[in-house]
């Protein structure tokens, strides 16, 4: 295994320098990546080095071991810290302790107490990682993760658009015994429990009730189909995925599916409406067959509750609906959105299938296409586009109407358009991030002088999280926030000291540094002499 990486924390230089050459480090299990002089010093170098584990002092100028163990805690809570100092003191013992600190040792440090404790640190690295990739540990909370994960699948497969190869496999993996059947149906049921009349135990603990209601749809439809029941993410109580094979038809699983509602009726005394979609020959169909089964749960005030309601007694299919649901245009809009290109062309070729595949007349196709054309002038206001960037003038988009005659033309223009939309909105994202951190540049320049500026002040006036702005930041400057930060106060500092008489201690003020002392420190840091000095080279 590689070693862990480890800085040191101290304001004696010599004492860092010590503890660095009496320890085999390599023999303990680490490499020291770096060392600081105080816990401002260190915490700048802990954003961009990551260390494993940092040792630090409890007694050092501008930020002591335990205000830097505090944010480290804070920041990087999986960090080891480890302590120590000359001062026996029991207070700072305690307070170490309310920090969840690794270790508190005690100075001088005595070479083989540190060794064993560092190997001890090691250890306790590697049992875990070991843990977080131990395969049986795995398999165990997979295997207890397994429900909650098959649920999180049964919402994606009637949801999401998976390939057929994905759905298969994950029947597969999680042993949903659905394969292979001559077609789908799936059915919506919703326990209407306002209607219940409150006459038995059970009806006191609501939240028992679908169980009871689950435990007699699996025991019906053991008796006559394969099928898989799955909590929906909203639509309705449950919902069950009945595969019919040469045995069995719809017709029978409706009689099943009836006496189900029968059943709850008698014996639990809770009404049980089931809405029964479309069959589909294709697991592909399985999201429409979802939807129908939805809808028609929607035909209630019509039909009546504690009922079957089948999708094709309320809209026949022989009227030949062709519809722009709210699940193609879903598809449409993330890829034009997120592409790629090949996701949009996916996105376009399953509008223009449904269209061939739906034998009505031209007037409902012309509907039709006027819904999706609706949905992608929706998305230019949305982003605040122009007709002109994406249609190329009012002429192109009356160009538009007048093709909705031709189909093949029409796929063309949606095709270009949705391209063409992808690559604007994702210029106009990257457009913003600049514009994102060009404020957090003027407001640090407005602020530099605070000494509280932080990232999180930044962030609460952009409205944005810490972790997003640090990464956008640092890719759009090339410099993390505290360098940037750092480098704008020392270069006003240097202009105060070329240009006014003030006292090192006023400057200090002025760019944010309250401790001239530390001021001091970073402005030789970075500058190689101190602040009088510079000032009297001139």
């Amino acid at each position: 295994m590689d070693l862990y990486t480890i800085i040191l924390v101290d304001d004696e230089e010599e004492v860092r320098k010590s503890i660095i050459k009496k320890i085999d480090w390599q023999e303990a299990g680490f490499r020291v990546i770096g060392d600081a002089e105080n816990g401002e010093d260190a915490m700048e170098k802990i954003e961009v080095l990551e260390p494993d584990v940092v040792l630090t002092d409890i007694r050092m100028p501008y930020m002591d071991g335990l205000a830097l163990a505090e944010k480290i805690r804070q920041r990087y809570p999986s960090m080891k810290v480890l302590i120590f100092s000359g001062y026996d003191d029991f207070e700072y013992a305690q307070r170490a302790i309310k920090l969840n600190v690794t270790e508190y040792i005690l100075k001088p440090v005595n070479v083989e107490e540190l060794t064993s404790i560092l190997k001890k640190i090691r250890s306790n690295l590697d049992q875990e990682i070991e843990e977080k990739r131990n395969l049986n540990h795995l398999r165990e909370n997979y295997r207890k993760s397994l429900p909650i994960i098959r649920e999180q699948f049964f919402n994606d497969l009637v949801h999401k658009n998976l390939s057929k190869e994905l759905a298969e496999q994950k029947l597969r993996e999680y042993d949903i015994p659905v394969l292979g059947a001559r077609k789908w149906v799936l059915a919506a049921i919703d326990v209407e429990r306002g209607d219940m009349k409150e006459s038995l135990s059970l009806h006191n603990e609501e939240e028992l009730i679908p169980i009871s209601v689950m435990q007699i749809v699996k025991e019906k439809l053991q008796g006559y189909c394969r099928f898989a029941i799955f909590q929906s993410s909203s639509e309705a109580d449950m919902v069950a995925m009945a595969a019919l094979d040469e045995n069995n038809s719809t017709t029978g699983l409706i009689d099943v599916l009836g006496d189900i509602c029968k059943e709850t009726k008698r014996i639990l005394e809770v009404p049980v409406t089931i809405g029964i979609g479309h069959s589909c020959t294709e697991l592909s169909g399985l999201r429409e067959s979802y939807q129908s089964s939805i809808d028609a749960l929607g035909y209630k005030a019509i039909a009546g509750r504690g009922n079957t309601i089948y999708i094709n007694d309320m809209e026949p299919v022989g009227n030949g609906k062709l519809e722009f649901d709210s699940m193609t245009e879903s598809d449409l809009i993330s890829a034009i959105k997120f592409g790629p290109a090949d996701k949009i062309q996916a996105a376009v070729s399953r509008i223009m299938e449904k269209m061939e595949s739906a034998k009505v007349h031209s007037r409902q196709q012309q509907v039709y296409m006027f819904g999706v054309v609706n949905s992608i002038l929706q998305m230019i206001r949305q982003y605040d586009l122009t007709l002109e960037d994406i249609l190329d003038g009012e002429l192109a988009y009356m160009e538009v109407l007048g093709n909705l005659q031709k189909k093949e033309e029409f796929e063309q223009w949606l095709l270009r358009t949705g391209e063409k939309m992808n690559q604007v909105i994702n210029r106009e994202r990257d457009m913003t991030a600049r514009q994102v951190i060009q404020e957090a540049k003027q407001y640090i320049l407005d602020h530099y002088q605070d000494p509280d500026l932080s990232v999180e002040m930044i962030c609460r006036h952009l409205h944005m999280s810490p972790a997003y702005f640090s990464t956008m930041f640092k890719k759009e400057t090339g410099q993390a926030y505290i360098a940037y930060l750092t480098d704008l106060r020392l270069n006003k500092a240097v202009e105060l000291l070329n240009k006014t008489d003030d006292k090192t201690y006023v400057i200090a003020a002025k760019v944010g540094y309250p401790e001239q002392n530390y001021f001091s420190y970073v402005f030789k840091k970075k500058f190689g002499v101190s602040p009088t000095k510079f000032r009297g080279a001139r």
